[in-house]
């Protein structure tokens, strides 16, 4: 893992007391605690998904963020983007997001990337993770993406949803298949514009979140190579199993 911090051997007396109720889990402790604070973690789009994610990865502890959103704040963005606010409109999204996340923890390090991913930027940004996080509402982020992920050995976190629609799977290079399994490439049919409400986006992002702190810490079993579906207008839940091609040009197909 990227050292975070030059005393990332150790926790300092205030880093014991804020993650404290987290520690007393069976096989977190300290080691785990200083699992997450010698990780980095990319994630792509700080909105209502990745916003959420950072936000719960902040206050867990993970040492080093790295934040990739692009843009400016519109008043569209308020019903789900919680790192932002009313005052901040017509700013650029990422000044809020890196003061919100400051004031949760300042024992973290930030590192904000004011554009979106792109398949010119993914392969710098996610060489610098340990693992890396897709919240992106375009396929074309996600797609460069996952292929830099899958190229450079990295665990993808992948979280996505639509209305009351929400799901969240795991991309292990050389134990699962990939994005591009499923979706070899962008669909015709994808518009940006779809229904959001931000409580499903909080609901998989913390899921999300809950992915990245197992991938780190080796605590529980992620979600590899399953998606997570959730129809939350019903609380019906399924996990499938997702397909892995021989011929993927993102994976290869996996090793599973």
């Amino acid at each position: 893992m990227n050292p975070a911090h030059p005393d990332a051997a150790t926790l300092s007396p205030e880093e014991c007391a804020r993650y404290e109720w987290q520690m007393w889990h069976e096989g977190m402790g300290e080691a785990g605690q200083l699992k997450l604070k010698n990780a980095t973690v990319l994630i792509s789009r700080i909105g209502g998904l990745g916003g959420l994610v950072a936000y719960e990865l902040a206050a867990a502890g993970v040492g080093h963020l790295i934040l990739a959103h692009g843009g400016d704040l519109k008043p569209s963005d308020l019903n789900r983007q919680l790192l932002q606010t009313t005052a901040h409109l017509g700013q650029p999204r990422m000044e809020s997001i890196l003061r919100r996340l400051e004031e949760l923890n300042p024992h973290i390090r930030l590192t904000g990337v004011a554009e979106n991913v792109s398949a010119a930027n993914a392969g710098d940004l996610v060489g610098r993770a340990d693992v890396v996080v897709d919240a992106a509402p375009l396929f074309q982020e996600r797609l460069a993406l996952n292929d830099a992920a899958m190229r450079l050995g990295r665990p993808m976190v992948e979280c996505a949803m639509r209305g009351f629609e929400a799901s969240v799977t795991t991309f292990v290079p050389g134990r699962t298949g990939c994005l591009r399994c499923y979706v070899p490439e962008v669909p015709p049919t994808w518009k940006r514009q779809f229904p959001v409400f931000g409580a499903v986006s909080g609901t998989a992002a913390c899921i999300g979140a809950v992915e990245v702190i197992k991938l780190l810490t080796g605590l529980g079993e992620p979600l590899a190579g399953e998606l997570l579906s959730m129809d939350l207008s019903s609380m019906r839940f399924r996990r499938t199993r997702l397909p892995q091609r021989p011929d993927c040009e993102g994976c290869g197909g996996g090793e599973d």
